[in-house]
């Protein structure tokens, strides 16, 4: 399966948010839950965290895209995601900026687009426009929204979302679970400073409807949250058989992964390592992305534990060193 992410990787010429030149890109997710026990994390600390990652080198900070979370009984919070993308697009200069994943029931799909369409203006396009059908049925629950035939819903609302956000006309629809009426962006996304068009689609899926959806509209997918690249190719199998099914030439889709890195020298007494992980020192980590770098993925997006301007710097190491 190494072909298939080593094709992904040479898509980047040419195409929305990738930069040709860079063998992987490298990204950190932002500190916007609770960590450990530790409470929820205020502005000030993920406007630091994400200056840091800037500061540092990285290419790219993410978001998660939750409303609460309800397990066992217990609920923890979470930051409202597109509101901390825009701020966070306003206070930083070159990064891309990407959401992993929204989740499109929360949203009109064509607000979403318009929405998306701003925060690529405030970000000078920088926006990378990661999207799902969401997961955690608590939330829906809580918030109102409804969790049956999530994966029809998401596929209905690309309908909208695809042409609106690529412009190649006004949309109408009149569907099962959403209705549009001559829905058009205007203004339009800005187009990009090397010329290149507004952002890329990202969507996140492993079942098979899901993947097919991928083969259909998106220019790059995720998977997450994986350990070492030994894990990568049990993950690529299915989405080669989507891309061949639709005929599509898996050069065309860029291959993004999610891990998990724990940096054992910054790791304090509340912390709590994933069981699957990047882990150890600035040396081993750095091997762990080499060995992603050389499967050909195009972006590689870390959750780091811990989740702090100091991590970012120790990532951004670790990403330089694996290029050596």
């Amino acid at each position: 399966m190494r072909h298939l992410a080593t094709c992904c990787a040479a898509r980047r010429n040419g195409r929305p948010g990738y930069d040709a030149a860079v063998t992987m890109l490298v990204g950190a997710v932002m500190p916007i839950a609770p960590e450990g026990g530790a409470p929820i994390p205020r502005w000030p600390q993920i406007r630091a965290t994400a200056l840091a990652a800037e500061a540092a080198g990285l290419d790219s900070v993410w978001v998660y895209d939750h409303l609460l979370f309800r397990f066992d009984g217990s609920t923890e919070g979470i930051h409202e995601s597109w509101t901390l993308l825009a701020a966070l697009a306003a206070v930083t200069g070159r990064v891309a900026l990407g959401e992993l994943v929204l989740a499109v029931p929360f949203r009109n799909p064509a607000l979403l687009a318009k929405m998306a369409a701003a925060a690529e203006e405030v970000s000078g396009g920088r926006i990378i426009l990661g999207i799902g059908c969401g997961w955690h049925e608590p939330e829906f629950e809580a918030f109102g929204y409804p969790f049956d035939h999530r994966v029809g819903r998401f596929a209905e609302a690309l309908e909208i979302i695809v042409p609106l956000i690529r412009g190649t006309h006004e949309v109408t629809l009149d569907g099962r679970y959403h209705r549009a009426e001559r829905a058009v962006l205007t203004p339009r996304p800005p187009v990009r400073p090397d010329g290149r068009p507004a952002m890329p689609i990202l969507i996140a899926g492993r079942r098979p409807r899901m993947l097919s959806l991928v083969a259909r509209h998106a220019d790059a997918w995720n998977t997450a949250w994986l350990g070492t690249a030994d894990e990568l190719p049990a993950r690529l199998e299915p989405l080669r058989a989507a891309l061949d099914a639709a005929g599509r030439d898996p050069a065309t889709l860029e291959v993004t992964v999610g891990v998990n890195v724990v940096i054992d020298e910054l790791l304090g007494p509340g912390d709590e390592p994933p069981p699957r992980a990047i882990r150890g020192d600035i040396d081993a980590i750095a091997a762990a992305i080499a060995a992603y770098r050389a499967t050909g993925v195009g972006h590689l997006i870390c959750s780091t534990t811990p989740t702090t301007p100091e991590a970012m710097d120790a990532l951004a190491r670790a990403a330089a060193a694996s290029r050596r």
